[in-house]
């Protein structure tokens, strides 16, 4: 169950209502080059980076032999829908219909019999998320296979659910439950959707993590490679499901330490020991975690090319906060108000520092990180004593503190 994957997943954060429509690029660069992050333009949002592996073939040898395409399919788990058959659910894939576009392909809202999983009329049924791909699209066959393979297999209430796929000729589609609310990133980055409360934010950071953890400690563990806030989706109750397995990868078995693979994911959420060497494991998804729990307490995103210096890459601006209780309101976002535990919210930068910390060995397990986010989740609420303590720290100063704190409003109005 392990490829080496060439090109990249779009994010499933299109399956709800708020849509991320932006391309995917792979930069491929020689196995010479240091670091495989790929240039982009003044954005902010994250471009994607891939180099060629540092390993020798040989060292993909030992890896698990993967499931033939045929035992993929026959899934008794997923349904083999006919293209007929996601033609009427998706009424044809109008343009109303119609719910996003990414390099990929597009993504269409279809409906289908809870029960027999036949299409139904519109507004009846069960509502899910139909991707089909386009013929010359960035996800080719084997990306396609390779997220029926782990959908196919792995369930459990925090991943996403893949109902079925259709594979006619040249037609590659996908169908999943739909996520009513979309993707983290939306709701945090977009002009638009509610501000989330702080009880929200740690839930879905929950929910996630709760994700990752049976990823890592499944029979065979599955690293996940690409967590970032577009792959997280929320449903009705902002309870939070891990999207896209295109990139995942088989983790290390018997006394191997790492995985020897190209360098895949997005920029600014990337390990940097994985980002250099190539060498995976299940630590390079808690830095990736590490960095979501950040834009959560900031409001900001990993990379942000609109803003200047430093501030572009939100690890290098935030950490010299994270360890400092007097000072931690300072990256914390605006668009909370104030209204959020400073015990809690010291407590969720403190894990934050740990997921980041540039040793992978010394990182926090999953298991470890799931359990101190339940319990600041117990936190209480202080109301507006966050604001309280902020106004006596700094009341000699207090305009200027607004004025620098000022920056953490700005919501990107453009997305390409």
């Amino acid at each position: 169950m392990s490829y080496v994957i060439h090109m990249f997943l779009p994010a499933l954060g299109i399956m709800g209502n708020c849509l991320d429509s932006s391309a995917k690029v792979e930069a491929a660069h020689s196995s010479r080059t240091p670091s495989g992050i790929s240039k982009t333009s003044p954005s902010s949002v994250p471009s994607n980076l891939s180099i060629l592996s540092y390993s020798e073939a040989s060292d993909f040898s030992n890896l698990p032999t993967p499931r033939s395409e045929g035992e993929i399919l026959s899934s008794p788990n997923l349904k083999a829908f006919t293209f007929n058959e996601l033609k009427n659910a998706t009424r044809n894939f109008r343009p109303d219909s119609l719910l996003g576009e990414g390099g990929f392909g597009f993504v269409y809202k279809g409906w289908i019999d809870e029960h027999t999983l036949t299409a139904s009329k519109p507004g009846s049924g069960m509502v899910v998320a139909v991707k089909k791909l386009k013929p010359e699209g960035l996800q080719g066959h084997k990306e396609w296979l390779t997220e029926v393979d782990y959908l196919g297999q792995l369930h459990h209430q925090n991943l996403v659910k893949l109902i079925g796929y259709c594979v006619e000729g040249e037609n590659r589609l996908l169908v999943y439950e739909f996520m009513s609310k979309g993707s983290l990133e939306n709701h945090l980055f977009r002009r638009g959707p509610q501000p989330l409360s702080w009880s929200v934010r740690m839930k879905v950071a929950i929910g996630a993590a709760r994700g990752l953890s049976f990823l890592h400690n499944a029979k065979s563990q599955v690293i996940y490679r690409d967590f970032k806030a577009s792959n997280i989706l929320l449903d009705a109750e902002f309870n939070a499901k891990l999207s896209d397995f295109g990139l995942a990868k088989a983790g290390p078995t018997g006394d191997r330490t790492h995985v020897s693979t190209q360098v895949m994911g997005t920029q600014g959420y990337a390990a940097p020991e994985y980002v250099a060497t190539g060498r995976l494991t299940a630590k390079s998804d808690v830095y990736s975690f590490g960095v979501v729990l950040l834009e959560l307490l900031s409001g900001r995103r990993a990379v942000d090319r609109s803003k200047a210096g430093e501030e572009q890459n939100l690890v290098e601006w935030a950490k010299p906060y994270l360890g400092d209780k007097r000072r931690l309101f300072r990256i914390m976002d605006t668009k909370l108000g104030g209204q959020y535990p400073q015990k809690g919210a010291y407590m969720a930068a403190t894990l934050a520092l740990k997921c980041l910390n540039r040793e992978a060995k010394a990182r926090p397990p999953m298991t470890e990180v799931l359990e101190t986010l339940e319990l600041i989740a117990t936190s209480k609420p202080a109301g507006r004593n966050c604001q309280l303590e902020q106004k006596r720290v700094h009341a000699p100063d207090r305009k200027s503190s607004v004025q620098k704190g000022s920056h953490l409003n700005h919501t990107p109005t453009a997305f390409p």
